[in-house]
């Protein structure tokens, strides 16, 4: 079965792709059968191998680089993170016509949450907030910057683009104003943290509706502990971000930052994949729309005042929207 392209440069790559990698590069897992999992991932393409394992390939060379930093970083950062994350089981290499490093995985039952389930999201709040407060506490010596590691101003150019190509589709005169209130709310006063930096709903895995595991970091490394706030509208309902930001330690300056990714996040979302992947862009619209239109504070904060924007840091930086990169440099 053909994966189906998302982005103009990616490989073909379906069942027969997979089970000639694996019979040449890993031959003992070659009588395995496998299966499509999923159909909106963005970054990578996954298919079940045996009843253990998942076979996962990227999708465009961005992503392919992901793949390196997870298999050094994962293992180092696992023991001290309160809940399950991939255990790369296999680092294939490029072959049989693909180009790119790929991964063979741990197979992690689970499901994942739907955006804004009001179904007992308390304890689902406090699961997130214990896992965004134990990794921004993991030691960041020589971790990388994450893909997300820029300050909102550096993201102001493309932001005001996909708000000027979505004036159809959403308010973008009330999303503009959101948008301003944010880049005026003070820097970070400390170091960069690890942040996850994409805590989407595909990007995590519950049971009985608690957090069981977070199964892609492609956008891992050091960053603005306020890019984890996301989660918030991404994933919970307006009912549980008191909750969750409580748990956070959150404050007015760190929650104003954490409206502003999540909306230009899902602004860029939006932009990039409303005619090409509908789970992506009704989760975006869904996001904007929680923002715009429904509680954005999770206890209300006092007003911010401007505070003197940090320069991009130095090395590999890149805004980074579920595998869309719209600035790339080394």
């Amino acid at each position: 079965m053909s994966a189906g392209r998302m982005h103009a440069d990616e490989p073909e790559i379906d069942d027969a792709l997979v089970h000639r990698l694996i019979a040449a590069q890993f031959p003992h897992w070659s009588g395995l059968p496998t299966e499509r999992v999923g159909v909106a991932g963005t970054s990578n393409v996954m298919f079940r191998l045996g009843e253990d394992l998942v076979v996962r390939l990227p999708r465009t060379a961005g992503s392919a680089d992901d793949t390196v930093k997870e298999h050094h970083w994962l293992p180092r950062l696992a023991p001290s993170l309160p809940v399950a994350v991939p255990v790369p089981l296999g680092a294939g290499v490029p072959g049989e016509g693909y180009p790119w490093p790929w991964s063979v995985y741990e197979w992690i039952d689970g499901n994942c949450p739907k955006a804004g389930d009001t179904a007992e999201a308390a304890p689902l709040a406090r699961d997130l907030a214990r896992f965004t407060t134990a990794l921004h506490r993991v030691d960041p010596t020589d971790g990388p910057p994450s893909y997300r590691s820029e300050t909102l101003a550096a993201r102001d150019p493309a932001v005001r683009a996909a708000l000027a190509d979505l004036h159809a589709d959403i308010d973008t005169p009330a999303a503009t104003e959101v948008w301003e209130a944010a880049l005026r709310a003070p820097a970070p006063a400390g170091p960069p943290v690890w942040i996850h930096a994409d805590l989407q709903p595909g990007n995590m895995l519950t049971a009985d509706r608690r957090l069981t595991a977070v199964i892609d970091f492609g956008c891992l490394g050091l960053g603005d502990a306020a890019v984890d706030l996301i989660v918030a509208w991404y994933v919970l309902p307006a009912g549980a971000r008191d909750t969750f930001r409580a748990a956070t330690g959150a404050d007015d300056a760190a929650w104003a930052r954490g409206i502003g990714w999540a909306l230009s996040v899902a602004l860029m979302e939006l932009q990039y994949y409303r005619q090409t992947n509908a789970f992506m862009a009704d989760t975006a619209r869904h996001v904007i729309a929680e923002i715009l239109t429904g509680d954005r504070h999770g206890a209300q904060p006092h007003p911010v005042t401007p505070g003197r924007a940090r320069p991009p840091r130095s090395g590999r930086n890149a805004i980074v929207d579920h595998g869309v990169r719209t600035t790339d440099s080394t």
